[in-house]
């Protein structure tokens, strides 16, 4: 039986992977990361497969219908994404035209909707809700023996006249049973396709653990796909992927772990990095994190080559942090900045702007505080809503939601497009003030210095600053900077 798992086309180099899916202003492409789980673990069940990443490669749609006849798959599954969605639909279409494959829809937006997912277009046969890998496994084997459709748990599809919904699939316990994704990547992806604005070029992407114990409001992950149980592979598997991503990909320069957050178990944090330190691995990695992790571990993480952690600060003000269920205090992340550069570890850090309760008082206070713990590199985007989230309802109920026409959740450029509109603090006023928190962060002559120092120690981060920097730059500048300064 032949599977195709397809990341569809859309615009160039936009990340349906991403936790808020858009074409990044920094340039940074992700990898199709859980489209490939579910490739490594059809390629092991003896499936013949092919993985296909249509925005990392430039294809279009054409392509993609050149390919799809050529193969002629008898299964297609395509990722989604909220903004994407009518686009992937109309997708979906294409290929029937093409193929008599059987076609199904992943991702967090058909796990939130799926009913309203099947309704856009007759030609998606059926969606996955939630994680997917044994679900694809299972129905491929259905399809191949003409089995019951009505078995397979964790999938909505047509009936008749009828949209039936299966009970759900639980989550995954053991995931040491998965093959390594970086094989995967290996055979059927160029890695210099995927870029990280953050990290050291060429990276991969790889995950130790899926869920998150925490319960942030607007995050869209833990809520709608994979749980808000942290599931662990060993540390032992962890560290051989590590070794065969040394020995086998050996252009990676940096290897980034996208666990919702690696560091909220910090003996299993510092086992890890102690395992590393005992093989002798002369790697350099880099990974989700929360605002609390505490000196010791950072300093262990440091020892085994870890040189970046990508935090979600969010806001600058405690009371939104509550609100929002973040579980962090400001003293706390102060703390924690300090023991980050006592480590000598980078930080990425991750503001949102007109969260939950946020006021135009509270997101200067955020500013401020971005400026106040100068992390390495910052991101300021305006709050992204997703449906199945709580940040969604509470749009949606008190009228702040200006739009369910998916299509406008970006701009023609693919960035984001804020819909969330509120009469003391509009979309607008929430797009112009997320560029001049990163004209204030980026143009500080304090930034400019400290950037360039370490440009003159790592050759390895002048080439990512001038890659990250082309992008964000001249949008910065040709879009922002005229109006902002003629104020």
């Amino acid at each position: 039986m032949k599977i195709l798992l397809l990341n569809p086309p859309f615009l160039p180099r936009y990340s349906r992977s991403s936790r808020s899916p858009a074409v990044t202003k920094g340039g940074t492409i992700y990898y199709p990361i859980w489209l490939a789980y579910t490739t490594g673990l059809l390629k092991k069940e003896g499936f013949d497969v092919k993985l296909v990443d249509a925005p990392a490669r430039g294809l279009k749609l054409q392509d993609v219908l050149d390919f799809t006849k050529k193969f002629s798959p008898d299964l297609i599954v395509m990722d989604t994404s909220t903004p994407s969605i009518f686009n992937d639909a109309k997708v979906a279409e294409a290929l029937k035209g093409v193929t008599d494959s059987f076609i199904i829809l992943v991702g967090t937006h058909p796990s939130a909707l799926p009913e309203e997912t099947l309704k856009l277009n007759k030609k998606i046969d059926a969606v996955a809700r939630h994680e997917y890998d044994y679900t694809i496994l299972e129905l491929a084997k259905v399809l191949e023996s003409g089995g019951d459709l009505r078995r397979i748990k964790g999938i909505s599809f047509r009936y008749g006249r009828k949209i039936v919904h299966n009970p759900s699939r639980p989550f995954i316990e053991d995931l040491d049973v998965l093959p390594f994704v970086s094989e995967i990547y290996k055979k059927h992806l160029l890695i210099e396709d995927y870029f990280y604005a953050a990290n050291l070029y060429p990276m991969v992407t790889i995950i130790s653990g899926r869920g998150c114990v925490f319960r942030c409001s607007f995050c869209v992950w833990p809520q709608v796909f994979s749980g808000h149980k942290y599931r662990f592979r060993s540390v032992k598997n962890i560290v051989d992927e590590l070794e065969y991503i040394k020995n086998e990909i050996p252009q990676t320069r940096e290897i980034f772990f996208e666990d919702d957050t690696l560091t909220v178990n910090k003996k299993r944090c510092q086992e890890l990095s102690k395992e590393i330190i005992k093989r002798k691995l002369d790697i350099t990695w880099a990974c989700n994190s929360r605002a609390d992790v505490d000196l010791e571990t950072l300093k262990w993480m440091k020892k085994a080559g870890c040189r970046l952690l990508c935090v979600g600060y969010e806001s600058g003000n405690q009371e939104v942090l509550n609100k929002i269920h973040k579980g962090t205090t400001l003293e706390g992340i102060r703390q924690f900045a300090k023991d980050a550069k006592k480590a000598g570890i980078m930080v990425h850090g991750c503001f949102i702007l007109g969260l939950p309760y946020d006021t135009k008082e509270t997101i200067s206070q955020t500013i401020e505080f971005a400026k106040e713990l100068d992390p390495d590199t910052a991101q300021f985007y305006p709050v992204m809503v997703y449906p199945g989230t709580e940040a969604y309802e509470w749009a949606k109920q008190n009228g702040y939601l200006m739009t369910e026409d998916y299509s406008r959740w970006l701009t023609p450029e693919g960035w984001h497009n804020c819909m969330i509109s509120r009469p003391s603090l509009t979309n607008k006023e929430l797009v112009e003030v997320c560029d001049k928190a990163r004209i204030e962060f980026y143009m500080r002559p304090k930034y400019f210095l400290k950037r360039l120092n370490l440009m003159i120690r790592s050759w390895g981060e002048t080439k990512r600053t001038i890659r990250s920097g082309r992008t964000f730059f001249k949008y910065l500048f040709k879009t922002l900077a005229g109006k902002i300064w003629r104020r």
